[in-house]
């Protein structure tokens, strides 16, 4: 963060019965941050088309969570609040960002870096971003170092995508700047208009030999797949996809032999389920479901890269992994990979409904475990309802510090939950659908805020947005695919919900 915008944190506190450590004996934490992958996905979570050994790993010696959620049904709001620990629906500017977006989170705001930096930690974030770069939306120059990235921010090191696979620029951004950048081919990036005699999606398919558009990503063309948003330049800086996971782990390893003899965190946030899929050759033809599932494998893959990582260094067991997902699953969401033709008998939501972006349990139900061989020794599934929204203050229990005040405003101390699978009392948890439509849990109750609109998503994928005029109200104890809207059997919980959703919702600034 930048000088005079600093928090100062409180010095460590004394160990705490549960998490917290002392200085010298705090965990390694990395959290690996999967992107569209669903509560049914995993093979530890039930999949029967698809293999997770590594994943399964974690599982089969840790804890799993069947009732985590993360804060919104769409990447850029999940990964806003996962990282400030603020809903993102309480700041303007927080919708699914482009490629050419300005820094969302701004350099006085705290974060899960700024909390582990402070703590001693080395911190580094790999892989996609999506939360923009620089100071102004599009005009960042991709030619030189950006003037604002996540080093501003609490980040020591970082390699990432600017926002994902599918959108421009098609470059990774190490410490700031475009990696083997090529000064031959200066980049040029736009989502207003395209470029003089660059050819697009829409006009020239024949260039589409790697995967063609099933809707939308029909605009700049970088290594025979069509994207969104308009690009020239490049060169030897451009990512093949199908190397993209190979390039993210490979940095993630670096950064965690780099700083195996002090604490580190590692935000590694993948980018394999989101489109589009175009996985290494070593995967193909070995998943029943095509790309997609090939897709997750490869995903397997990066867990298992950094599993035998700390496994040689000796790093597994004081290393705490949180393993989760950014938003529900998304079958067909925008290119024409067979992902639904092929799904068979495979659930990505699980028994929930519908999918990412949706206000119904498949937007923001996800898979989420935890493993830290040295706290946890019996394996365990939590039925706890946990967001990733307590992340923050709960880590920052773990490591013995005092948030800001101001900081991580809708954060609690969930520590007990995440790491013990148990919890003293329930807590609300407040979900964000792709319309800002807002769900909100407690206990077995789900009530989501009446908002008009359409039934199906408009742009595409064939997908349920939850939208309706009247209350909604589901026991999902009983009724997890939430075919029974019980609202009018029950007004006194509504009512309840009604009123918490209202104060929280009163809690937020006007800009």
């Amino acid at each position: 963060m930048q000088d005079g915008l600093k928090y100062s944190l409180l010095a460590l506190a004394a160990p705490l019965a549960l998490g917290a450590q002392s200085a010298g004996d705090r965990p390694n934490v990395i959290l690996i941050y999967a992107d569209d992958l669903g509560y049914g996905d995993l093979s530890c979570y039930g999949a029967q088309a698809v293999s997770t050994p590594n994943v399964d790993r974690l599982a089969n010696s840790g804890i799993r969570f069947d009732n985590a959620y993360a804060a919104a049904a769409t990447s850029t709001p999940s990964r806003y609040a996962m990282l400030t620990g603020e809903y993102a629906w309480r700041r303007a500017g927080t919708d699914v960002a482009a490629g050419d977006a300005a820094m969302i989170i701004k350099p006085e705001q705290y974060t899960l870096a700024d909390l582990f930096s402070e703590a001693g930690y080395k911190t580094a974030v790999v892989g996609k971003w999506h939360l923009g770069l620089s100071e102004e939306s599009g005009r960042q120059d991709w030619n030189a170092p950006l003037k604002r990235h996540t080093k501003d921010i609490g980040f020591d090191y970082s390699y990432i995508m600017a926002a994902t696979a599918d959108r421009v620029p098609c470059v990774f951004i190490e410490q700031g700047q475009v990696a083997n950048y090529d000064p031959t081919a200066p980049i040029s990036v736009s989502y207003a208009k395209p470029f003089e005699n660059e050819p697009l999606g829409r006009d020239r398919p024949d260039l589409l030999y790697n995967l063609k558009h099933s809707h939308g990503h029909d605009m700049a063309i970088v290594n025979g797949i069509g994207r969104i948003g308009y690009m020239k330049g490049g060169g030897k800086a451009l990512w093949r996809d199908e190397d993209i996971a190979d390039s993210i782990v490979t940095k993630a390893v670096e950064f965690i032999e780099r700083n195996q003899s002090e604490p580190f965190f590692l935000y590694l946030a993948t980018n394999d389920v989101h489109v589009p899929r175009f996985p290494h050759p070593r995967f193909r033809g070995k998943s029943p479901m095509g790309l997609r599932g090939e897709a997750i494998m490869q995903f397997d893959y990066t867990v298992g890269q950094v599993l035998q990582t700390l496994d040689r260094l000796g790093l597994t067991e004081n290393t705490l992994i949180i393993l989760s997902s950014d938003n529900g699953a998304v079958i067909d969401d925008g290119y024409a990979d067979s992902a639904e033709e092929l799904l068979g008998e495979h659930k990505p939501s699980g028994h929930s409904r519908s999918y990412k972006y949706s206000a119904f349990e498949g937007g923001a139900r996800i898979p989420a475990l935890v493993h830290w061989p040295k706290q946890i020794q019996q394996p365990s599934v939590s039925h706890e309802v946990v967001s990733q929204i307590d992340w923050i203050a709960s880590l920052a229990k773990l490591v013995g510090s005092t948030l800001p005040e101001g900081a991580a405003p809708d954060s609690r101390d969930a520590l007990q939950a995440w790491l013990a699978g148990d919890a003293t009392e329930p807590l609300h948890i407040i979900t964000q659908a792709a319309n800002k439509t807002l769900a909100i849990r407690l206990g077995d109750w789900k009530y989501i805020q009446p908002k008009g609109g359409p039934k199906m998503i408009p742009w595409g994928p064939e997908i349920e947005t939850g939208n309706s005029d009247v209350d909604q109200l589901y026991n999902l104890a009983e009724d997890l695919g939430e075919a029974n809207n019980v609202a009018e059997q029950h007004p006194e919980i509504v009512a309840k919900l009604k009123a918490i959703l209202k104060s929280e919702q009163a809690k937020t600034k006007t800009e």
